[in-house]
């Protein structure tokens, strides 16, 4: 190729890199911002967050907690090379640091993921806010306080359920993928405000503080039992939610239940918790984490503003051998495309055959026709991530192939959910503490003193390169700074793109690729002088020192790249971000090498400069050919 079409190559290289800094990977702000690469924990400090793990019979196992600390890795890593630190401390708690203002992604690592598909048997409007605060006994009242939600105008099932994969779907258009109908939300207006505040108590009764809650599920209701006086033995006589339509005070002996905390109400039996109208929504999601993980018992859970009855777990998150976020093509939504393991997919065929041809007489199809349905009604299947329904669709066959998963998406949650599910479920139950801003692990000093440092090495280099090489030495100086432009390009794009963060690690491959680079200078510049030695011209020198340098200089940035590629492989953390700065400033080096060090050599091996032995740096070695080429002569004229 001619030189002039090698550098304009390289030129396209460049523009193309730098647009996609200035305008690719969600770039923002400023030029200067633009430019800013993401720099790591131990440059700029970072957020840190503490986990403190418990499990069912005490503190958990070693290998429970390693496991959690692997899986917890896994999702970091899911979020680009991004040098966090995940370690174990103590017997039960885990801090994970990540570089920069990370709190919202700390708050998902810690998640259990436990996916559980379970039937919807029993829904009733959250109404606590009426049955505390009843409003005046007017012929307009009865609407607050429906115990089993009206049913709000359903929504049609897409055409084309009959898709050869069909897919669970909570979207209101399933766009063909066979999946399901969404259950519309359940229509509850309560007449007053949810109070805030417990409610009204006597002087002594809001003196006297609640028993201190025991791990023992018996005197934790025991000591609930105390807290909320006659409430308790009138919820135990309950056999169906109380239905306040008839006569909206009827809430008003369970409104010592509206005081409980979220820990307590998990303690209540789950129809208990289904049954008082005073226990709402918003206790139901204070509830520790887990708290209807158990998979062999029905639990309770919100849905769309109601309360809702879930059966026992089916189909968990261990049956799915691998999740996907997909945009579908149909609606424009992101959903999570799931495939089944063997097992998993024939008790997921049995479980939405189970919803699809229920009765009407079966408590799913009760529960499903509460909600409203505009077409043929079918169970539904709540879609369980830890405490949250995801989605809750009406099933309109019988699944035997990929499925969906849809909801409020957007690509980032769609793929979170996605690795969660892949990468498994963590053994352990985590009550996060609080997330904290940690300072830099190295001084502003010690990092301007190392970047000095670096500084005065390669002024070194640069004064002896120019020193013993001359004009050589202009080209090693040229190759090393588009080196260096190249590779900010890259760490800047890369830190936007995939996550990459530059640490003093990082620094440390960097500077040791460019000692690679000047290895293969010397290893070219060598060969051209061994080339004239022997008595050829400095122009057909060059590409001849060039085709025989060549294989070398292969060869060692090969096995540089190997090495980096192995080291990144089998080592963890910071250590792995210097091997990928290695390798990433490598293979940019011979981007040059190929692209800018051989095409300038041609172009210049035609100048007069370099046919100079005091300019070029080839000094010795030209004056020598001349004389043996003089002397030659002379005795060819004798």
């Amino acid at each position: 190729m001619h030189p002039g079409r090698q550098l304009g190559v390289l030129g396209l290289v460049f523009a193309v890199l730098y647009l996609l800094v200035f305008f690719a990977a969600g770039a923002s702000g400023s030029w200067k911002d633009r430019l800013e690469p993401k720099l790591g924990l131990d440059l700029i400090g970072g957020t840190q967050a503490t986990y403190i793990a418990s499990q069912a019979g005490g503190t958990p196992a070693p290998d429970a907690m390693e496991k959690a600390r692997e899986i917890i890795q896994s999702r970091v890593d899911a979020l680009g090379v991004s040098e966090a630190e995940v370690v174990i401390q103590g017997n039960d708690t885990i801090v994970v640091s990540l570089a920069g203002e990370a709190k919202e992604q700390l708050k998902s690592l810690g998640q259990a993921a436990n996916m559980r598909f379970r039937l919807m048997t029993a829904v009733t409007g959250d109404v606590s806010a009426a049955a505390i605060n009843p409003p005046s006994p007017t012929p307009s009242a009865s609407a607050s306080g429906s115990a089993a939600p009206s049913g709000s105008p359903s929504v049609k099932p897409s055409a084309g359920a009959s898709g050869a994969a069909p897919a669970v779907s909570s979207s209101p258009s399933t766009g063909g993928q066979g999946g399901g109908m969404l259950a519309p939300s359940p229509s509850v207006t309560p007449s007053a405000e949810p109070s805030a505040a417990a409610p009204a108590a006597s002087a002594s009764a809001a003196a006297a503080a609640p028993a201190p809650v025991t791990p023992d599920v018996n005197a934790q209701r025991e000591a609930i039992a105390k807290k909320v006086g006659a409430a308790w033995a009138a919820a135990e006589k309950l056999t169906a939610p109380v239905d306040l339509t008839t006569d909206p005070e009827a809430g008003l002996p369970f409104k010592a239940f509206g005081s409980l905390t979220g820990e307590e109400v998990n303690a209540l039996d789950p129809k208990m918790q289904f049954n008082v109208p005073t226990i709402g929504c918003e206790q139901l999601e204070q509830r520790p984490n887990g708290a209807i993980d158990d998979i062999s018992r029905e639990v309770v859970a919100c849905y769309q503003g109601a309360k809702v009855t879930l059966d026992k777990a089916e189909v968990v998150g261990d049956d799915i051998s691998e999740a996907a976020p997909q945009l579908d093509s149909t609606t424009g939504q992101w959903v999570v495309s799931l495939d089944f393991k063997s097992e998993g997919q024939k008790k997921w065929a049995a479980l939405t055959r189970k919803a699809f041809q229920a009765t009407a007489t079966e408590p799913c199809y009760i529960a499903a026709s509460a909600f409203g349905s505009s077409g043929e009604t079918h169970c539904s299947v709540a879609v369980v991530l830890d405490k949250t329904v995801i989605s809750a669709p009406q099933i309109q066959a019988v699944l035997t192939g990929q499925s969906q998963i849809t909801g409020d998406f957007d690509a980032a949650s769609a793929k979170e959910l996605a690795d969660q599910l892949n990468f498994g479920a963590i053994p352990v139950t985590f009550t996060p503490g609080p997330a904290q801003t940690i300072t830099a692990t190295v001084g502003d000093q010690q990092l301007e003193a190392g970047l000095l440092a670096a500084a005065i090495g390669l002024g070194l280099v640069a004064i002896y390169a120019f020193f013993y090489y001359r004009m050589l030495g202009l080209v090693i100086f040229l190759s090393l700074g588009l080196s260096a432009l190249l590779t900010f390009g890259a760490l800047v794009f890369l830190g936007r793109s995939i996550g990459f963060t530059l640490t003093l690690a990082g620094i440390v491959g960097f500077i040791v690729s460019l000692g690679v680079a000047a290895d293969s200078f010397v290893i070219y510049f060598e060969r051209l002088k061994d080339e004239i030695h022997e008595g050829r011209s400095p122009r057909s020198a060059v590409p001849r020192a060039w085709h025989r340098a060549r294989r070398t200089i292969i060869s060692a940035n090969a096995i540089t790249i190997m090495c980096a590629v192995v080291l990144y492989i089998v080592s963890i953390g910071q250590v792995q971000g210097l091997a990928f700065a290695l390798g990433l400033s490598t293979v940019l080096d011979l981007v040059v090498v190929f692209l800018f060090r051989h095409p300038i050599m041609t172009m210049l091996a035609s100048t007069k400069a370099f046919l100079s032995p005091r300019v070029s740096g080839l000094g010795r070695v030209l004056r020598s050919s001349q004389t043996e080429e003089s002397v030659s002569s002379r005795v060819k004229e004798a």
